[in-house]
């Protein structure tokens, strides 16, 4: 049995030993040891991975480690099982350049989820999820029907026992509601204009004031809109030799590549959030 230990907790002395020493008395051997302070709230942080060989369980484990460390540190803490696969749904709009890089390294092995689902606004991506033989919802939107569409969302995410969402191009704002439901599990991506350029035409805008460096954004949704704790980030140069083509390709790349390595941290338990931000262990 191989577990993955995330924790954190008020710093106080101590709390490497008793967590490693925890684990050799059960039997365990770490194959993989992280940990970080925040200084400002002296907070303590801790990712672990841990192999045992004898015959203890899963729900053994984590109630021993409830009664003998957690209270006595008062831990925020998840214990993770190996062979857990987790369940991905993908919202998406019309923009269709994110879901087909998700699904084709979905298919080539490269990201380790099941996709039960894909749910659309539109009906565009359909045929996409008919290619890669992903069951697809098509749940239209607008302002008088949005509680209604979110209802039907939230249904076949629980009938389908989704673990977290992607919003790969989703143009929609995910309410409160839903949120809810998923906090820190809905992971969304954008340019990284904002807010300079906000609007329907970001690159347009920083086209004409001469940017030198697009980027985007992978993070996890909050109630506001894109500001959200940050997973992962990436930039490019440009120079006035690209056209606005250039800028909207060259940015839609960055999008595929943030948004995918924002999805492997988060189902490789990578990430831990925190006020807001994020504690990303590599």
């Amino acid at each position: 049995m191989k577990l993955t230990i995330l924790i954190n907790c008020p710093d106080q002395a101590g709390i490497i030993s008793s967590v490693t020493n925890f684990i050799h008395t059960r039997g365990g051997n770490i194959v993989y040891i992280d940990q970080y302070v925040d200084k400002e709230s002296a907070t303590f942080f801790m990712r672990l991975e841990s192999e045992f060989s004898n015959a203890l369980t899963y729900a053994e484990f984590k109630a021993e480690f409830k009664t003998s460390l957690a209270a006595l540190y008062q831990m925020q803490w998840e214990v993770h099982k190996e062979i857990t696969v987790p369940k991905m749904a993908i919202f998406v709009s019309k923009y269709n350049h994110c879901l087909y890089d998700l699904l084709s390294r979905h298919s080539s092995g490269e990201l380790d989820v099941e996709i039960p689902l894909i749910i659309s606004n539109h009906e565009k991506a359909e045929r996409i999820a008919t290619q890669f033989n992903i069951p697809f919802y098509h749940i239209p939107v607008t302002k008088t029907t949005k509680k209604e569409a979110e209802e039907k969302q939230l249904d076949l995410l629980a009938e389908f026992k989704v673990d977290f969402i992607v919003l790969a191009r989703y143009m929609q704002i995910v309410s409160q509601t839903v949120i809810d439901q998923y906090p820190n599990k809905i992971i969304n991506i954008h340019h990284s204009f904002l807010p300079a350029f906000a609007g329907a035409k970001p690159y347009h805008a920083a086209y004409k004031r001469g940017v030198k460096i697009i980027g985007a954004t992978s993070h996890y949704v909050t109630a506001d809109l894109d500001e959200g704790p940050i997973i992962e980030q990436d930039v490019t140069t440009v120079s006035h030799t690209h056209s606005i083509n250039d800028l909207i390709a060259k940015g839609r790349d960055l999008e595929k590549i943030v948004l995918a390595r924002g999805i492997k941290l988060h189902i490789e338990r990578k990430t831990m959030v925190f006020n807001n931000k994020t504690i990303v262990f590599l």
